[in-house]
């Protein structure tokens, strides 16, 4: 084998707990993570631009769950539910207006961020918490590349802020290192326990 072959696709979560997969069950699990971090999004610390909220934590969580694929179909879907008028962002909002929303950059991120948090676990460092942990903070950096920028074009063109890098960073940036950190310990406690779950009822049969 080449040192340079990348690993093969593990069993993720979703797998191990449903082996048996289908369209239709893939579809319902892809509906299910956008419910998780619809109602994560509404545990919010309102900011002046961008809230602090529960969304990276599911977007995590569903990443790791699903496997890339479906983790990023999952928050595409939870994208395009919240544009049509659902009320799955934060604070309850949605529709198409949320496109000049300074914070919406971040949730385009959601999509890229859980393809990585699933694409980590199907190597299957979301079995061990350090391994889950590295993963997880790297999946949790991805909302901010996409974000910052967004946030920037959104106070420079449509607020008229004139906002250099340094108000960008201050307004999307330095308030959400810490929390983003918490988060994705606490991912990387929670997956690696459901895995031990699993691994226990396997046990038993």
């Amino acid at each position: 084998m080449s040192a340079l072959a990348v690993p093969a696709r593990r069993p993720v979560l979703a797998d191990a707990l449903a082996p048996h997969r289908s369209r239709v069950l893939d579809a319902g699990l892809v509906l299910a993570g956008a419910a998780v971090v619809a109602l994560l999004a509404q545990v919010t610390i309102p900011l002046p631009l961008v809230p602090i909220t529960g969304q990276t934590l599911g977007v995590i969580l569903v990443g790791a769950a699903l496997g890339a694929r479906r983790g990023a179909l999952s928050m595409a879907a939870y994208l395009l539910i919240g544009l049509a008028g659902a009320p799955v962002f934060a604070e309850f909002s949605g529709g198409p207006a949320m496109l000049l929303a300074p914070s919406f950059g971040f949730a385009l991120g959601f999509v890229p961020a859980a393809f990585v948090a699933g694409w980590f676990a199907e190597r299957a460092w979301d079995r061990r918490p350090v391994l889950a942990m590295i993963g997880f903070v790297a999946a949790s950096a991805v909302p901010f590349l996409v974000g910052l920028p967004y946030l920037a074009m959104i106070m420079n063109a449509v607020l008229g802020a004139d906002a250099g890098l340094g108000a960008v960073l201050a307004a999307g940036l330095w308030p959400f290192v810490p929390g983003g950190l918490v988060k994705a310990v606490l991912a990387a406690v929670l997956i690696p326990a459901a895995w031990k779950g699993v691994r226990a009822l396997d046990a038993r049969r």
